[in-house]
């Protein structure tokens, strides 16, 4: 990931409201979740709810498919994952770091 897509990344989620939004996805896993739990579960306006996860989509965080009439909403891991690798990449490259400090990502197949 280049800086100028980290840097996109770190401020749609830089919102309480997306980072919550975002959380929930992360928590949903592959399947998603429709808007409409989305919606329910937290209790915000879904004028309020597209306006974000419209932010969300832009960066490429999240993506949405659709079943029929319902819209899913997914996270982009691999997106994910290369924002979490952006930030730690360079962990300690000019110093020691302590046992404590030392930040691995688990692989994923």
């Amino acid at each position: 990931m280049k800086l100028d897509e980290a840097a996109a990344c770190l401020e749609a989620l830089g919102y309480p409201t997306r980072l919550k939004i975002y959380r929930t996805l992360v928590r949903a896993g592959e399947e998603g979740m429709p808007v409409g739990r989305l919606q329910d579960r937290l209790q915000i306006a879904a004028s309020t709810l597209s306006h974000h996860l419209k932010a969300l989509i832009a960066v490429g965080l999240v993506t949405q498919t659709r079943e029929g009439t319902t819209l899913i909403c997914h996270t982009n891991y691999p997106i994910m994952r290369a924002l979490l690798e952006f930030m730690v990449e360079e962990c300690c490259a000019e110093g020691a770091c302590s046992p404590a400090g030392i930040i691995k990502l688990p692989k994923v197949a």
